[in-house]
């Protein structure tokens, strides 16, 4: 896509859907989709220079997720600043259900599995996100602190793909699993 380092965006609360959720191909531009780790804060993670450990603490809750991509830039070929412009091209956010995130969770060794009508089209581990998912939190702490800002109990934090998008195509079922974390489901109409 032309963007070779870690950017970020807003969640909106009208774009989170639950898992299961239906989405129209038709009002969507360009899309794509991802699976994800992501995080629920259980509270507030605020500083430049917060660790792997303080992100832990701070995430209650873990989940999968789908985050659907769009871009109005014609064919995917944007430039890291024309990604944070288009909100990191977020549309839409599909959460699946959120368990406790527990000592002995290894996120990074986590691996997921997207599949697509039941046909598996992508894989990946939680490594692949900066070298561990809360690492993410990590990074977004530090660039949100040099604006004077920080992340906040109850905030959703995706921590990024673990595998290369994916298109987003009408009358297709989008899942991912992994051993660990409950699955996450989006149709598409």
């Amino acid at each position: 896509m032309g963007v070779d380092e870690p950017d970020s965006g807003v969640l909106l609360n009208d774009r989170v859907l639950p898992t299961g959720s239906t989405l129209a191909r038709c009002v969507l531009m360009q899309p794509r989709v991802e699976a994800e780790i992501a995080f629920r804060l259980g509270c507030d993670l605020v500083g430049p220079r917060v660790s792997v450990e303080e992100a832990r603490a701070a995430a209650k809750e873990v989940f999968l997720a789908l985050e659907v991509i769009d871009t109005r830039f014609t064919n995917w070929r944007i430039t890291v600043a024309e990604s944070v412009a288009d909100n990191a091209s977020c549309a839409w956010v599909v959460t699946g259900p959120m368990v406790p995130l527990s000592e002995a969770m290894d996120l990074a060794a986590e691996p997921l599995v997207v599949s697509v009508n039941g046909t598996e089209m992508a894989m990946g581990e939680g490594r692949a996100v900066l070298g561990d998912p809360l690492r993410a939190l990590t990074w977004l702490s530090g660039r949100l602190h040099r604006f004077g800002e920080g992340l906040h109990a109850g905030q959703l934090v995706l921590a990024g793909a673990v595998h290369a998008s994916l298109p987003l195509e009408p009358r297709t079922t989008v899942r991912a699993r992994s051993p660990r974390l409950p699955p996450v489901e989006l149709h598409v109409r």
